[in-house]
């Protein structure tokens, strides 16, 4: 039989991960799909997977959001497919590991690049077409660490406060609309983020990572829930609750130890 639902959800980063997964529960929820990725290669055969699997359409589109103009561009090539946003979640999002002096400056600007300001663009233009329908939904993924002062990632971190202020402050400015917004808040997940951060000497990969399938299940619920936040996983409530009645000196040097390297020596 063929698809006859209209609902689309854009995902960014969802050829891996979180955002897989999440473009797994879309599916698995009759969402049509918009997959966003740098790799086609890898979103066209996630689209062929999931188009047979779940019998939904997917439309993958491969966009490098570290680009300036990237973010623009998406929006357009969805406007001029005559596609509707239902929902949107900005996923994709990297970290660079090292002390901050120490970093390539331009690396660290393509990061506020991708989980700033792609994501800022993202979130404009396709929040003014919900309002105007007065309907859909986006996530944000902010992560535990945008509560969390995070040496040896700072401009990760600060990315991330910055999604969750950012999202709070439109969940504020709709609440008389029935467009909800909700950001996913989860800690170290199993994912290839740190690869890409160059993470493999930080002592965090020691700890035991969350599942990004049960992330992404938390995530998706609350989003679904329209609740305004959710931080995935009992650990990380703890760690969040536990910093917001200590100093901030002592839960950054709490985190500074937590994400050095391994080999003090490689300091």
């Amino acid at each position: 039989m063929p698809n006859t639902n209209k609902r689309y959800a854009l995902i960014t980063g969802a050829s891996s991960g979180i955002g897989y997964e999440l473009a797994k529960l879309f599916a698995e929820d009759g969402y049509n799909l918009i997959t966003v990725a740098r790799s086609g290669d890898e979103l066209q055969q996630q689209a062929t997977e999931f188009s047979q699997k779940y019998g939904v359409d997917v439309i993958p589109m491969a966009k490098d959001l570290f680009q300036p103009q990237a973010a623009f561009e998406l929006y357009d090539e969805v406007k001029a497919k005559g596609l509707t946003v239902d929902a949107l979640v900005n996923d994709a999002g990297q970290g660079q590991f090292g002390l901050f002096v120490e970093q390539d400056i331009h690396r660290l600007l393509d990061i506020i690049q991708l989980n700033v300001k792609s994501l800022t663009v993202l979130t404009h233009l396709f929040l003014k077409d919900m309002v105007a329908r007065n309907e859909g939904k986006i996530l944000q993924l902010a992560s535990i660490a945008s509560q969390l002062p995070g040496p040896w990632q700072a401009v990760y971190h600060a990315t991330k406060a910055y999604v969750l202020s950012f999202t709070e402050a439109l969940i504020s400015e709709l609440k008389d609309s029935a467009v909800t917004l909700t950001a996913l808040q989860p800690g170290a997940t199993d994912t290839d983020f740190f690869n890409k951060a160059d993470m493999q000497d930080s002592k965090i990969t020691d700890t035991k990572l969350s599942d990004p399938a049960k992330v992404a299940k938390d995530g998706y619920e609350a989003l679904m829930s329209g609740d305004d936040k959710i931080i995935s996983g009992t650990k990380n409530k703890v760690m969040v609750g536990m910093s917001n009645v200590m100093p901030e000196s002592l839960v950054a040097d709490q985190m500074k130890k937590m994400q050095e390297p391994k080999d003090e020596k490689k300091k």
